[in-house]
């Protein structure tokens, strides 16, 4: 990264960033207010995956947070500045957190999600949007917007992608809190994991992706599961054809090919 960059990672008051054997760790670092969510943060954490993206000495990028817990949602103080907003600042205010949502859910690169303790609401919505999440066993989840008459309206389309219509009425209708183990049986966690070994078990996780994956293959797929359940089923073959045929004149592809039929292990991460 450019100094520029640099100078812009340094400033950010909420968020930090750093990345180390190949993957980036962005860490929410408000736990004095449970890390909720406000303007200013969701802005650092947008300039975040955008610098982790950029960012060369980055594979994969890690999402976790400072304190007991994870996210608590919204913030308190800008929930009541609501309050004043009418339709138009509203309506920007939603594209802001919906942007952060977007482009997590597409970055280029995997985004796992380290759960320290409670995901609820936008929190649980930021554990939604990541492509794998491990959990502790105490941390809780659930969408409770209806509890407060607000909708999780943003949230809702990037669940039913990733649970289904059935389960994302039941989540988001109830506003229930579940307990991680029952998170995981409904498709929201990868993986519940001890307290004590929860990010040992995340970097693991993340560095076998780098040394065990293609990048550019991750990339490429990670795009490709973007665009296909909104494609009817003659355009997703189409295009699933045409990834196919062009990944295979990749220098990845060529690679990982003459290193298979040579009978010799791989690694990615060079």
């Amino acid at each position: 990264m450019d100094n520029m960059a640099t100078q812009e990672l340094e400033a950010l008051r909420f968020i930090r960033y750093e990345a180390a054997d190949a993957i980036g760790y962005i860490t929410l670092n408000r736990p004095d207010k449970r890390n909720a969510l406000s303007a200013d943060m969701v802005t650092e954490l947008k300039l975040a995956f955008e610098f982790a993206e950029e960012d060369d000495a980055c594979k994969v990028v890690v999402l976790r947070a400072e304190g007991p817990a994870f996210c608590a949602g919204a913030d308190l103080a800008y929930i009541q500045e609501l309050q004043g907003f009418g339709y138009t600042d509203n309506l920007a205010d939603s594209t802001h957190l919906m942007q952060l949502f977007h482009q997590v859910y597409t970055l280029k690169k995997v985004v796992i999600a380290q759960v320290q303790g409670h995901a609820l609401a936008g929190g649980c919505g930021l554990v939604t949007v990541c492509d794998f999440a491990f959990s502790v066993p105490e941390a809780r989840f659930g969408y409770t917007e209806v509890k407060i008459g607000f909708l999780p309206a943003i949230v809702s389309v990037f669940l039913l992608r990733k649970v289904g219509e059935a389960r994302t009425k039941q989540l988001l209708l109830t506003g229930d809190v579940l307990p991680a183990s029952r998170a995981l049986e409904l498709g929201l966690l990868t993986s519940v994991v001890e307290p004590a070994e929860l990010a040992a078990h995340v970097y693991a996780f993340a560095r076998r992706l780098c040394v065990e994956n293609s990048t550019q293959s991750m990339e490429i797929t990670k795009e490709m599961l973007a665009r296909l359940p909104e494609m009817p089923l003659e355009d997703s073959l189409r295009y699933a054809a045409q990834l196919n045929a062009e990944a295979r004149g990749s220098v990845d592809c060529r690679r990982g090919i003459a290193a298979f039929l040579a009978k010799e292990k791989i690694s990615w991460d060079n």
